[in-house]
């Protein structure tokens, strides 16, 4: 695990100053600047209504006495994505941008959830289903 997060620590920063060098190369430093300082900011605003919309469903689903799985890891995912967009770079405003459109972050919701359950849930007799 520790060797991923230095890795992650090394290799992004290195890949978003490579993409800086190049996106300042084709449409100049001002403008590569000017487009971080506007991804990060519409990225925090997006993520800012997305995640106030995402906090009114955990608190319907609580008030009808449901669990919130789901809205919760939308939460998760929606908080990730304002963390990234707010990281300065092309490749961390990708990533945060995909996880801020509902269906991708569908997507990697469901595939997160089911890394949750296979590691955390035990299959037990009462929590399967036996049709008659």
């Amino acid at each position: 695990m520790l060797l991923k997060l230095f890795l992650a620590f090394t290799i992004i920063p290195v890949v978003e100053i490579y993409l800086l060098i190049k996106i300042g190369s084709v449409f100049g430093a001002l403008t590569s600047i000017v487009l971080v300082v506007l991804t990060g900011f519409l990225g925090a605003y997006l993520a800012r209504i997305q995640g106030l919309q995402t906090l009114f469903r955990i608190q319907e689903s609580l008030r009808e006495g449901r669990m919130p799985s789901g809205e919760l890891l939308d939460a998760l995912l929606i908080g990730i994505a304002g963390l990234v967009l707010l990281t300065p770079g092309f490749l961390t405003d990708a990533v945060g941008f995909i996880l801020l459109v509902p269906t991708t972050r569908n997507v990697i919701k469901y595939w997160l959830f089911s890394k949750i359950q296979a590691k955390y849930m035990s299959t037990r007799p009462e929590d399967t289903i036996i049709e008659q």
